[in-house]
């Protein structure tokens, strides 16, 4: 393994316990994979150095930013910001995309029935909404990254019925985006009214917005019971420049995140049409797993090293 000179002995003698193997895991899988991967940074580590550590531990070149030193990306001070963008030049990772909680809130005037939510540190309403674009802009341009992810509001009862307001107001958004020259990646949450690939191919094309595309989930639209391939994939295909990969199976009532190649995804089958289309667009890992002793980067090397396997598969010559 290839120090960079800036290395400390201290530093390399507490990471190398556990980066060696890595590096030498991923050094037997990177050079078969085609697709440009990374990982959202907190679910490494919520210390961001440790977290690009890590990515370069395994030849990554890139990231997902969500949480910075435990505050949401929103809310993160000037100097933190900074300080996250000398890391990045620092370990040479570029960021893919922010993962921003814009419209990851409460449609107004049709609130969602209560249930349990991941916010990430992010207890915004949508009269923030426009605050928060102004930011994403800014944020965008800072990390030199296009994209910024969105959602589409709580999910109600009948997401049917919230369908023109999400609509209308993604196509708002949209249009803010194009004259602030960034794309909004809207993800199918199951949590919220665009959870499925078909929901998610739905509205795409009823907007049909360069400035907004897709960011597709196969494992959230799972739990609505969706088949990722061929179903969920045939519903966005072409629709969608980035993708988060996590796997997922139920046990007895509840649902349960598992490292990649664990669940009931069908990753082999959805890289192998990514494949066949010459996708080229980003990919990350998002944890979700977590280990019994709580472990976040151990968790999350356990599911990047099943990613990495299921790549390799679908990326060899004779698995079409």
């Amino acid at each position: 393994m290839v120090l960079n000179q800036n290395h400390t002995r201290r530093a390399f003698l507490a990471f190398s316990s556990w980066a060696l193997p890595a590096w030498a895991f991923a050094q037997t899988l990177k050079p078969r994979t085609p697709w440009k991967l990374g990982v959202i940074t907190d679910e490494i580590s919520q210390d961001f150095a440790q977290a690009l550590e890590f990515l370069r531990s395994y030849s990554l070149g890139q990231c997902e930013l969500r949480e910075l030193w435990g505050k949401n990306i929103m809310n993160a001070s000037r100097e933190e910001l900074g300080r996250a963008k000398k890391l990045l030049r620092k370990y040479g990772i570029r960021v893919s995309n922010l993962a921003s909680p814009i419209f990851k809130y409460d449609l107004p005037g049709m609130p969602a029935p209560a249930s349990q939510r991941d916010v990430f540190r992010a207890q915004f309403t949508d009269q923030d909404t426009e605050r928060l674009l102004r930011k994403a802009a800014e944020l965008s341009h800072f990390f030199d990254t296009p994209l910024v992810r969105v959602f589409s509001y709580w999910r109600v009862e009948r997401p049917e019925e919230a369908y023109s307001q999400v609509r209308d107001r993604l196509a708002r958004a949209a249009g803010f985006a194009r004259s602030n020259a960034m794309i909004l990646g809207l993800e199918n949450e199951h949590t919220c009214n665009v959870g499925t690939g078909r929901e998610l191919g739905r509205i795409l094309k009823d907007i049909n917005s360069p400035h907004l595309r897709g960011i597709w989930d196969p494992a959230n639209a799972v739990i609505l019971g969706e088949a990722p391939h061929p179903e969920g994939y045939d519903s966005v295909r072409g629709l969608f420049d980035h993708m988060h990969v996590k796997d997922v199976r139920k046990d007895s009532e509840d649902w349960r995140w598992l490292p990649v190649g664990q669940g009931v995804a069908n990753f082999p089958a959805v890289f192998g049409a990514l494949k066949r289309d010459n996708y080229e667009g980003t990919i990350s890992l998002e944890t979700h797993y977590q280990r019994p002793d709580g472990n976040r980067l151990e968790s999350t090397r356990e599911s990047l090293e099943g990613l990495l396997k299921v790549l390799k598969q679908a990326s060899s010559p004779d698995s079409n």
